[in-house]
């Protein structure tokens, strides 16, 4: 039975991919904030499923408690790392957070779990990043800048990977809009926003494909073209 772990799973794209990687017979490691969502996920879903409440802001002890669940497992196949969050017009105070979680909490645990495949030899690294990766936003400026940093990281441990001659599958996701909480409070106006049930499905064959980047959903990639395109004079007035 194959074990995948998920760091982020008690809402959003990582509660959606708990259902289905459960429901395809994976034993699965669940983490997040919320200890009440986590013991009602593991109730329900149909195979092993041992649960660690998790703050990635603390990432010593994040780190820790990752090797432990991978121990309490008995191993490790697919880690998904899909913790993260965002503010709209954020503060300095909000900022912060934003960094604290999305870049550092990130990098310690995609660093921990690349340093478990490389002396396993072979296993699935799975980053949710953001289309908002591929340029600036005044709207959300820590938040693209930290999707930025993720899609650089796991490309970094990936040509990593590669060098060392390890089978390590490092798989970006550049999701686009999804009806996520993270989404929903963001107050901004919003075009192809896809049930997130549909994008899970959409990582879901991605990683079965051991895709290195996946657009989510996958009409995104004309977004993407575009914004890499367009000169940095009309990206700013758009």
């Amino acid at each position: 039975m194959p074990i995948a772990i998920i760091v982020g799973a008690t809402s959003g794209i990582g509660e959606a991919l708990a259902g289905l990687l459960s429901h395809a017979g994976y034993s699965l490691g669940l983490t997040g904030r919320r200890q009440e969502r986590l013991l009602e996920m593991q109730s329900r879903l149909p195979n092993k499923t041992l649960i660690q409440k998790m703050d990635v802001r603390d990432h010593d002890q994040a780190i820790a408690q990752l090797q432990q669940l991978i121990q309490n497992l008995g191993g490790l196949d697919l880690l998904i790392l899909s913790a993260g969050i965002s503010h709209r017009m954020a503060s300095w105070e909000q900022e912060q957070e934003i960094l604290r979680t999305n870049v550092i909490g990130f990098a310690a645990l995609a660093r921990a779990g690349y340093a478990y495949f490389l002396q396993a030899g072979a296993g699935q690294l799975v980053g949710i990043s953001s289309i908002s990766a591929l340029r600036g936003r005044g709207e959300n400026v820590a938040y693209a800048a930290s999707k930025a940093f993720t899609s650089n990281y796991l490309q970094g441990l990936r040509q990593k990977a590669v060098r060392r001659g390890v089978n390590l599958i490092v798989t970006e996701i550049l999701a686009g809009w999804v009806d996520t909480p993270l989404i929903r409070g963001s107050q901004g106006k919003r075009f192809w926003v896809a049930p997130v049930e549909l994008a899970a499905r959409q990582i879901m064959q991605s990683i079965r494909k051991k895709k290195s980047r996946a657009y989510i959903t996958r009409r995104w990639w004309l977004i993407a073209w575009f914004l890499r395109l367009i000169p940095d004079w009309w990206h700013r007035r758009i």
